[in-house]
């Protein structure tokens, strides 16, 4: 299916491409969050015309982004969690788990923004977890999964 992007898409494209997705995506995804419309001609002529107020709406929301990623900058998380003396963790950390952890440090981050390359923690170690504002804007946090101590 061919939708046009109103927003800038992660692996996707940017705000006025028109690219081909699978219909349970767009049905179910991109157009009901508005990030994009069906690619008719009149979709086509429309956002064409509006295209220069897409560009400034998508450079505001750009702008917002890079503004957070600059308080999450310096940021670094420790997570303590019980875990055997090997290691491994009895349960995991999750993105659930990093969102209260920026939550308790003054930072609001969203399930969706939330990114751990392994999926989820089993052992105590250091980790890189990427948050994604925007398409354009990824902060990278150290994370640091340590041994309850008791």
């Amino acid at each position: 299916m061919q939708v046009i992007l109103l927003d800038s898409v992660h692996n996707l494209g940017h705000v006025g491409d028109e690219v081909r997705v699978k219909p349970g995506y767009a049905r179910n995804y991109l157009i009901p969050q508005g990030h994009a419309v069906r690619a008719t001609p009149e979709a086509r002529a429309e956002v064409e015309a509006r295209r220069r107020e897409l560009a400034a709406a998508e450079d505001q929301r750009i702008a917002e982004a890079q503004k957070r990623a600059e308080a999450l900058r310096d940021v670094r998380i420790t997570i303590r969690s019980r875990a055997a003396e090997e290691g491994r963790l009895f349960g995991s950390v999750s993105n659930a788990d990093v969102i209260t952890a920026l939550a308790e440090l003054g930072h609001e981050v969203h399930k969706q923004e939330v990114n751990i390359a392994q999926g989820t923690v089993k052992e105590t170690g250091e980790y890189k977890v990427d948050v994604i504002l925007h398409p354009d804007v990824i902060v990278n946090i150290p994370l640091t999964v340590a041994a309850e101590e008791g």
